[in-house]
């Protein structure tokens, strides 16, 4: 039988990408903004649109969560097919030029990000023909753009419009209260589409998306830490450096730990995992210190012992916005600043 590889090779040095790194904070902040309603940013911005959707009494006993992965997107994005939708988007919410530069010449830098990525191995030249490159910031976007055109399918206006539908890039979740054959049909009519863009999707009352797992029972909303199974509970020794995620996962545990229970055993892996990588047992005075300042400055009580303790520490920590948030709102703050400067100097 033959067996079908897939090279990988780095593109950080390559010409594309210090073109897809000019090219990016252009179109990124258009993106953002025109469908700024939808798509998820982070893990955070979905837990605060569920915790809404909750109080707004959308959640019932028989409500069902689906996820739908899109297959192989970056890798799989049709090159004339994208310029195509790049361009009718641009064009569509009237963006001739973009901060002075011609939608020609932004087609043409996209042309040369999509088209141009090769690599030499040995005395042979390779050229991606499908597809952009992955963890390239314009293919990102550009895969984006490719789901707006596909979101305003007939089809996909029905889940728009009925249900409750943020995505993330590749990644959709929504929520509904129909029959799961619905749903199920109308996942069969979004894979016929387009050929390169199909739906694996997983529907029921308890489901993973991004780091959350996400459980109805009974119509009560609980929310999980969620591990992928190919993440391995390890992290820098702490003789080597000082990881900032690690420290910044203990925010992330008080967030998606919606009961007291599943906070206890998410806190005590992540101390038991630094201990073991050789951190300080100080760790412990840090954890004390955080917990107590989020329940109160003036606290003395060292670790969160009931669920009014946690529910205080999560409603201070659930309105504030991530890095990713406030990066994404700063880039559609400038483009609008940008938009409103240009045309008081054109009148």
């Amino acid at each position: 039988n033959s067996i079908t590889l897939r090279p990988i090779k780095n593109t950080i040095h390559a010409a594309t990408t210090d073109i897809s790194q000019f090219l990016d904070p252009f179109i990124r902040p258009l993106f953002d903004i025109h469908a700024q309603s939808r798509p998820i940013i982070d893990d955070g911005h979905l837990l605060r649109q569920l915790e809404q959707y909750v109080r707004n009494g959308h959640l019932k006993s028989t409500t069902l969560f689906c996820t739908a992965d899109i297959t192989n997107l970056y890798t799989m994005l049709p090159y004339d097919e994208s310029l195509e939708i790049l361009e009718e988007f641009l064009r569509e919410h009237h963006y001739e030029k973009v901060q002075g530069i011609p939608i020609r010449v932004i087609l043409q830098l996209a042309h040369l990000v999509l088209k141009e990525t090769a690599f030499v191995d040995g005395n042979k030249f390779y050229r991606q023909i499908i597809g952009g490159a992955m963890g390239s910031p314009f293919t990102l976007t550009l895969a984006n753009i490719f789901m707006w055109k596909w979101e305003k399918m007939p089809f996909m206006r029905l889940i728009i419009f009925s249900y409750d539908h943020p995505r993330y890039i590749d990644d959709i979740f929504f929520t509904f209260n129909e029959p799961k054959a619905k749903i199920v049909a109308v996942i069969k009519k979004a894979n016929e589409f387009h050929p390169n863009i199909k739906l694996e999707a997983t529907i029921g009352s308890c489901v993973s998306f991004l780091d959350l797992l996400i459980n109805n029972k009974n119509g009560i909303l609980s929310i999980f830490v969620h591990y992928k199974p190919a993440v391995e509970p390890c992290v820098v020794p702490f003789v080597s450096d000082h990881p900032r995620h690690v420290f910044s996962n203990i925010i992330r545990v008080v967030r998606y730990s919606s009961i007291l229970e599943i906070f206890e055993k998410e806190r005590r892996s992540i101390q038991l995992m630094l201990l073991y990588n050789g951190y300080s047992s100080k760790i412990d005075t840090r954890f004390r210190k955080l917990l107590g300042n989020l329940i109160s400055y003036s606290s003395v009580i060292p670790f969160i012992y009931n669920e009014n303790q946690l529910l205080i520490i999560r409603n201070n920590l659930l309105p504030k916005l991530s890095r990713k948030e406030r990066a994404t709102h700063h880039g559609i703050t400038d483009v609008r600043l940008n938009e409103k400067t240009n045309n008081h100097n054109t009148e």
